[in-house]
């Protein structure tokens, strides 16, 4: 028997440092984040998290991944010098890390999840159970430019029990 796969996904952009705080890095910006982490705010030896982290986070439900990573895009593009410029300060200060990130996370056959969508009526595309329409993604030109022109990273975070 065949199962439906749920799948739970969402993006996020973060700038992460480990002596500038968060909402100095929205200072500098101009731009609010949808979150923050503060270096050591849970424990402090070992410091947990480990670094500040400016971010701005996609989880909206019914979409794609190349969707919430448009929408997030969207939000980041107008700011793009800033964050480029930023993150080259952070690099020369801290040394060169990790500074901006695009990050996927996705779970995989998660209760939470969204289902499948059925086929819209007309189309003579058929899709067999577990073949969920989220599985596949890509990164268009728009968006490899923004990461290049930042000088982020792209990492993959992927889930799952199955």
């Amino acid at each position: 028997m065949i199962r439906a796969m749920r799948v739970d996904q969402y993006v996020y952009f973060s700038l992460r440092s480990d002596h500038m705080p968060a909402r100095e890095m929205a200072g500098r910006l101009g731009m609010e984040p949808d979150e923050i982490s503060v270096k050591a705010s849970k424990r402090v030896d070992p410091p947990v998290p480990c670094v500040h982290a400016w971010r701005l986070v996609c989880r909206d439900g019914g979409l794609t991944l190349d969707e919430q990573i448009d929408r997030l895009i969207e939000r980041l593009e107008p700011f793009a010098d800033e964050i480029a410029a930023l993150a080259r300060e952070i690099d020369a200060s801290e040394g060169e890390g990790i500074t901006g990130t695009l990050q996927v996370v996705r779970y995989f056959n998660d209760d939470g999840g969204e289902g499948e969508s059925p086929q819209p009526n007309g189309t003579d595309l058929v899709r067999l159970p577990g073949q969920h329409q989220r599985l596949g993604w890509h990164l268009d030109r728009k968006v490899l430019e923004f990461l290049h022109r930042t000088g982020a990273e792209l990492d993959v975070d992927e889930y799952g029990d199955d």
